[in-house]
């Protein structure tokens, strides 16, 4: 029987690569209708193919289009894993195409097979043939700042470290590329730095110059990262990467310390396949993290011959040994005090901890045992971390987004994002950049490029997937310096009794402030300064923010909130008043701990009847509820409040009220009797 032969080519869209094909034996070649290809592309084989890609296959003759379909025209990779897609068939030149439903992975081998299902027009099976090509490497990505996206508060001595992805070209990681900025004005100001590069660890920092500068205080900062920065192949990041912190007032001056180590401390039988961590308390200078300051003996002080590295993603130092640990031995690790955080300070003194061998190596491979969101979740939050919990402790030098990936399904477009790990509880955190898309699925990949302590990678790539919700929640409004205070006023603040604040104190413009004590402030007041006036300006540009939000409002006509349960979301008064006053309210957030709440009260008041609650639920965080007040805001006696009261006018607390949150006012006087206001921690 006479069987015809195939020719496959994948077309990718790259400019100086029109398509790539391969051609499968032939007996007859001088029969042959090969469509030529219009470069000198290698055939099998090949390497560097875009993501994006198509596959082709030509055939010599007329096929029968019913027989062109995903049984007898597949792409599998990696492995035998077949790649999701549509398959057509054009008859006016014998092609058939392969569309794969999302982009490629990158880095990786996939196989195109015809198999003898493809018939032709006459009913003959083809020949089946199979080509092998690999898909380009990953550009390289920024996974992890210190300080991280949003922070406040950061010590105005501390450098900025950045983690890659992957190694990176030396030559440039220079100040043209890396940069720190910030507004004077409207003016963009550089500040001068010096940049370096922990090749071990990927990190590059940036030190503010000359020797001994530190940051603006209370100021907004921006980090940018150019496409000017390329790995060791050559190959550029895909965009600029760009991100912002405010500093505070003051330096820092307190000493790192490891928290935590794997293997813990006097753990026996462990495997000698390990690697070794310390897990600091804060973010550490990778420039310090060396052989000469991480260290492990053992059998006694023979010192144990390996490389050490410095992991961003979770403020760890891993130490790997060269080879395999002896059996049943004592091993001593040292962390000294030429460790230092990125504020300078070293360690208070050398840390030590032991730990002994058994006699085999860990093989057991590692596994996710929970997501968040669940697979096949629906009506996710749309500023939602996703996030893996593993079965073991993991090399945190492989947690970065090469190794864990969240994109859009159906198009297949990666969500840009951060890559953390909580060695803690061994969760590996993906924070996108900025918020999802409504009514959207994404698939999270977590490859297995990522590996335990022992260098176990995972036995296969681990998918799931969720749909976001269909309504787009609001970001969270940025207080920038005002997110200091816990109390901060136009025309003065009053107290009577013992009321205590837990944060910052200001007034601006004047001085009148009283009552302090007896009452008393567990921070720093800030009386008609520079401070006070940056904060005011802040609170400005937060207050004009929350009161124009409009995109997907929804109307309380009574104004009464009372009673209800509310899902994260934008809330307007009917009535320009909000009142809490027939029950208590409760807000949910529904499982997500950074949902947000913005009530919106355009031209009145807000009231909390005395002994009245605002109940959290479902994770929700007081830090991201917002409460934008048209004139004055009252707290009954005794009530508990919970979120940012951003007030145009007075702020009033009455007897034994309690907000865990901040009393901000544009214009008039915060009054409080015998009240206890705390700053809410950062919503994780």
């Amino acid at each position: 029987m006479r069987k015809y032969r195939v020719v496959t080519k994948w077309l990718c869209f790259l400019a100086v690569l029109p398509f790539l094909f391969f051609m499968a034996a032939c007996s007859d070649c001088t029969s042959c209708k090969i469509a030529q290809p219009t470069a000198s592309i290698p055939l099998c084989g090949a390497v560097g193919v875009a993501v994006n890609s198509t596959v082709t296959a030509n055939f010599s003759e007329a096929m029968n289009p019913a027989s062109i379909n995903g049984t007898s025209f597949v792409v599998t990779g990696p492995g035998t894993t077949a790649v999701a897609g549509t398959v057509a068939y054009n008859a006016a030149n014998f092609a058939a195409t392969f569309t794969p439903a999302s982009n490629l992975a990158f880095n990786t081998k996939f196989n195109i097979t015809i198999t003898s299902a493809a018939t032709s027009s006459l009913g003959v099976s083809a020949t089946g043939s199979t080509c092998s090509f690999t898909t380009a490497p990953a550009p390289p990505t920024v996974t992890a700042l210190a300080p991280s996206c949003g922070a406040t508060g950061v010590p105005i001595n501390q450098k900025v470290a950045v983690t890659f992805s992957e190694a990176m070209n030396p030559a440039t990681i220079i100040p043209a590329n890396l940069t720190l900025t910030y507004l004077v004005g409207s003016v963009t100001t550089p500040i001068p730095g010096a940049v370096a590069y922990a090749a071990a660890s990927n990190i590059a920092t940036i030190t503010p110059t000359p020797a001994g500068t530190t940051l603006p205080l209370n100021t907004l900062i921006t980090v940018t990262v150019t496409t000017g920065v390329k790995d060791v192949a050559g190959d550029a990041m895909a965009s600029n990467y760009s991100c912002s912190f405010t500093t505070a007032r003051s330096p820092d001056t307190t000493p790192p310390t490891v928290i935590s180590t794997i293997p813990t401390c006097n753990a026996t039988d462990v495997g000698v396949n390990t690697t070794v961590e310390a897990v600091f308390s804060e973010a550490m200078d990778p420039l310090t993290i060396t052989t000469e300051t991480v260290t492990l003996a053992g059998p006694g002080t023979t010192a144990v011959t390996g490389t050490v590295a410095y992991a961003g993603t979770g403020n760890i130092a891993t130490f790997s040994p060269a080879s395999n640990l002896a059996n049943n031995t004592l091993f001593t690790l040292t962390v000294t005090t030429g460790v230092k955080d990125l504020a300078g300070n070293a360690l208070a003194h050398n840390f030590t901890c032991g730990f002994t061998t058994g006699s085999l190596p860990v093989s057991t491979a590692p596994t996710v045992i929970l997501t968040s969101p669940l697979n096949l979740a629906t009506g996710v939050a749309l500023n939602k971390k996703v996030n893996a919990t593993f079965s073991e402790a993991m090399d945190p030098l492989t947690i970065t987004t090469a190794n864990v990936l969240l994109m859009e399904t159906v198009s297949g477009t990666p969500v840009s994002g951060l890559v953390t790990y909580d060695p803690l509880n061994d969760i590996a955190t993906f924070t996108p950049t900025v918020n999802l898309l409504s009514n959207t699925n994404y698939t999270c990949t977590i490859t297995t490029g990522v590996k335990d302590v022992a260098e176990n990678p995972m036995a296969a790539n681990y998918v799931f997937s969720f749909m976001t919700a269909a309504t787009l929640g609001p970001p969270p409004v940025v207080l920038n310096s005002a997110s200091l205070f816990v109390v901060l006023a136009g025309a003065g603040v009053t107290n009577t009794g013992a009321t205590e604040l837990n944060g910052d104190l200001g007034l601006s413009p004047g001085s009148a402030v009283s009552g302090f004590p007896p009452g008393v402030v567990n921070g720093t007041q800030y009386i008609d300064d520079s401070i006070a006036a940056q904060a005011k300006l802040d609170l400005t540009t937060a207050y004009n923010d929350a009161a124009t939000r409009s995109l997907n409002v929804q109307i309380v006509s009574t104004g009464e909130l009372g009673g209800l349960t509310l899902a994260p979301g934008l809330y307007k008064s009917g009535i320009s008043s909000f009142a809490i006053t027939s029950s208590d309210l409760t807000l949910d957030a529904q499982g997500d701990a950074s949902a947000v709440f913005i009530f919106q009260m355009p031209s009145s008041t807000l009231t909390v009847l005395s002994g009245r609650k605002v109940i959290l639920a479902g994770g929700a965080n007081a830090a991201n509820i917002f409460w934008q007040v048209g004139s004055s805001a009252t707290l009954g006696t005794t009530s508990v409040m919970e979120g940012n009261i951003l007030a145009s006018q007075s702020i009033t607390l009455e007897t034994g009220a309690v907000l865990n949150g901040r009393a901000l006012t544009q214009i008039a006087a915060v009054t409080l009797d015998a009240n206890t206001v705390t700053k809410p921690a950062t919503a994780p």
